[in-house]
């Protein structure tokens, strides 16, 4: 799948999200090595902390339906810049994503920034801390 085709799927799925106190809708859209596209929104809740960003949406449908291994990521908002993930998405992409792959941030008009997992997230906390590897 080109990139750009991944970039709009994220940016289609934006209009799925529940954002009713933010207004700050999100979509991303995972391609994971099978080829299969896992898209996500942002949901919402009165209670901020169990809220869920699209990126982390994305990511926990991948898994649940069994795909482990995955190749690119696109990401979308309407910023002016293109949209930087929060850091507990940074720290979930880090857990599942290899450090050398590509997470596309653009925003509505495609400003888009490409950046490798270890360039997005580095120096971050892995599985090989708590293993004390």
């Amino acid at each position: 799948m080109k990139t750009e085709k991944l970039i709009e799927e994220a940016i289609k799925i934006r209009d799925s999200a529940y954002v009713p106190y933010s207004k700050f809708q999100v979509g991303a859209a995972l391609l994971t090595k099978s080829g299969r596209v896992y898209t996500g929104c942002n949901i919402e809740n009165a209670a901020y902390p169990v809220s869920c960003c699209a990126e982390r949406v994305a990511i926990f449908k991948a898994i649940s339906e069994g795909e482990t291994e995955f190749q690119e990521l696109a990401v979308a908002a309407d910023t002016a810049r293109a949209v930087p993930p929060c850091g507990s998405c940074r720290q979930v992409m880090s857990e599942f994503f290899p450090k050398t792959m590509v997470i596309h941030l653009t925003n509505l008009n495609k400003n888009t920034k490409s950046l490798t997992m270890e360039e997005l997230l580095p120096f971050s906390f892995d599985t090989d801390d708590l293993l004390g590897s």
